[in-house]
C-alpha cells in the first residue's frame, strides 16, 4: 500500500494487509483502513508473500465486519480452526510440532481437552486466586515505587499475567524471565528485535533471504522446543508427585479413556503461557496509554472505581483488541453476507475492525468506559474457541489498576510506545512511564 497517504485519503485498493508495513502504520491509520474495508460490497482477498522455504501462501479473504467475523467463530463445521488458526501460511513440520495446540483443532478433540482445564478458569475458581493475585498486584506497585518511572512494560504489564500464569501451572519463578523471552519470541515472529531477521521491501513486495527464513525458523523453533522441554519436565514431576496446579491436572487427565500425548501436553502447556500472558499485558499497556490519551475518562473512573472498572475494563480490551486476528480454513462451499467461499479458501477474522463495526457500536472510535452495550469480541467471537482465560484476565487488570490508581492516581506514559512490528498481536514492546511518588 502507498505509505504518505494521510488517514482519510486511504483508497480500497491502497490497503493491503498482507504486507508487513500496512502493520506499521499509526493505529488511527488502520482504524480508518479497516472502516474502508468495511465498507466494500465483500471480503478482500489478500495474496500472502512467498517466502523460502515456507513457499506461497494459497492467500486470505479478510472478514472485517461484526457479523461476519461472529458468524465464521460460530460456524466452526464449515469455518475449521484444522489445520491452523494462528498462522496465515501452513509453517513448516520443525516449527508447527512446537505449537499446534487445541486451538488449532475443532472439535470433538478440541472440547475434550478444552474440558481438562476449563474449570480452573470458571469465575468460581478465579475468585478463589483473587487474594494471590491482588497480592502480587501489591509487591508489582511496591517494586515500582521503589525502582521508579521507567518502562511501564518490563515494570509492571508484563509481570502480573506471567507471574500468575506461571504459578498456575508450576513454573518456578526463577524461569519467569524466560518464560517472557520465548513467549515475546512466539507472538513476535515478525519483529526482527525478537527473531534477528528482516523481511526487504526496498523491490515493493516482501523478500526475505533463505538464511533469513533459516534463522526466523530457528529461533521460533528453538523457543518452542525451550517450553516444551520446560514442560515436560514438570510433567514427570507431576506424574509421580500430583500437587494440585494446573500442570497435574494436564499429565494426570483421561480424555474418554485417553491421555495427553506428550505433543499435546506440551503444546496446550505452551499455549497457555502465551496466551496466559500476552492479550492481558497488552491490554494493561493499553489502558494505561489510553486513561493517559483521556485523562476525562480517567477522572470518571476515578470517580466510582468499582463500578466502572467493569466496564472499563471491556472498553480497554474492545478499544486494543490485542489479537489482530485467527484464520479460520473453510471445509465446503457457503455464503456468508453474500459472499460464496469455497472449499479450501482461507479467512481471516480481523478483531479490531469487528470491534469498531459502527453499525454494531455508537462513536466506534471514541474510548468510553461507560459504552453499553459492548458486545465487543476482542476475546474470540461466541462458539467453541471463546478464550478460555477471558475471567482471569478481566480480574488481572482490574485488580492491576486498582492498585495503581489507588496508590499511584498521577501514573500515566511518558512518549510514545515501541510497538510491535505484528499483523497478529497488537503488541507494545516498551511504553515509559512516569509518576508521583507516594511520600513515605
Amino acid at each position: 500500500m502507498t505509505t504518505d497517504n494521510a488517514a482519510g485519503e486511504l483508497a480500497l485498493e491502497e490497503i493491503n494487509l498482507a504486507d508487513l508495513r500496512f502493520w506499521r502504520r499509526p493505529l488511527d491509520e488502520r482504524a480508518e483502513a479497516f472502516k474502508v474495508l468495511r465498507s466494500a460490497p465483500g471480503p478482500r482477498f489478500f495474496t500472502l508473500p512467498k517466502m523460502p522455504i515456507v513457499g506461497q501462501s494459497p492467500g486470505t479473504y479478510a472478514l472485517v465486519r461484526h457479523a461476519d467475523v461472529a458468524e465464521a467463530s460460530r460456524n466452526s463445521e464449515v469455518f475449521s480452526s484444522e489445520p491452523s488458526a494462528t498462522s496465515p501460511t501452513d509453517l513448516p513440520r520443525v516449527v508447527e510440532r512446537y505449537f499446534k495446540s487445541m486451538i488449532d483443532m475443532d472439535d470433538p478433540r478440541h472440547a475434550k481437552i478444552r474440558r481438562v482445564v476449563s474449570r480452573a478458569f470458571s469465575p468460581k475458581m478465579i475468585a478463589k486466586f483473587e487474594d494471590d493475585i491482588a497480592g502480587r498486584a501489591t509487591r508489582i506497585v511496591d517494586e515500582l515505587i521503589a525502582s521508579g518511572p521507567g518502562d511501564f512494560v518490563a515494570k509492571v504489564a508484563v509481570r502480573l499475567p506471567t507471574e500468575v500464569i506461571c504459578d498456575m501451572l508450576g513454573i518456578p519463578p526463577e524461569y519467569y524471565p524466560r518464560v517472557v523471552k520465548w513467549t515475546n519470541i512466539t507472538v513476535g515472529y515478525t519483529d526482527p528485535e525478537y527473531i534477528g531477521a528482516e523481511v526487504d521491501y526496498s523491490s515493493g513486495v516482501a523478500k526475505m533471504s533463505t538464511a533469513g527464513m533459516l534463522r526466523t525458523l530457528g529461533t521460533m523453533s528453538l523457543a518452542g522446543w525451550r517450553l516444551h522441554r520446560l514442560a515436560a519436565r514438570l510433567g514427570r514431576a507431576r506424574m509421580k508427585n500430583p500437587n494440585g496446579d494446573l500442570t497435574s491436572a494436564l499429565v494426570n487427565a483421561n480424555v474418554d479413556g485417553e491421555a495427553l500425548t506428550p505433543q499435546e501436553f506440551g503444546a496446550f502447556f505452551l499455549l497457555l503461557v502465551v496466551a496466559g500472558n500476552e492479550t492481558t499485558r497488552n491490554a494493561i499497556a493499553h489502558g494505561l496509554k489510553l486513561f493517559t490519551d483521556h485523562p476525562e475518562q480517567r477522572a470518571l473512573l476515578l470517580e466510582d472505581f468499582d463500578g466502572r472498572i467493569a466496564p472499563a475494563v471491556d472498553e480497554i480490551i474492545r478499544y486494543a483488541s490485542p489479537v489482530i486476528f485467527m484464520r479460520r480454513n473453510v471445509t465446503r462451499d457457503y455464503e456468508l453476507n453474500g459472499h460464496r467461499f469455497k472449499a479450501g479458501d482461507r479467512v481471516s477474522l480481523y478483531y479490531p475492525s469487528a470491534n469498531r463495526d459502527e453499525t454494531v457500536f455508537t462513536d466506534p472510535d471514541a474510548f468510553d468506559i461507560t459504552r453499553s452495550p459492548n458486545p465487543h469480541i476482542a476475546f474470540g467471537g461466541p462458539g467453541p474457541h471463546y478464550c478460555l482465560g477471558a475471567n482471569l484476565a478481566r480480574r488481572e487488570i482490574t485488580l492491576m489498576f486498582r492498585e495503581l490508581f489507588t496508590r499511584l492516581p498521577d501514573i500515566r506514559t511518558d512518549g510514545e510506545p515501541d510497538r510491535l512490528q505484528s499483523g497478529f498481536i497488537n503488541g507494545l514492546k516498551r511504553l515509559p512511564c512516569t509518576f508521583t511518588a507516594p511520600s513515605a
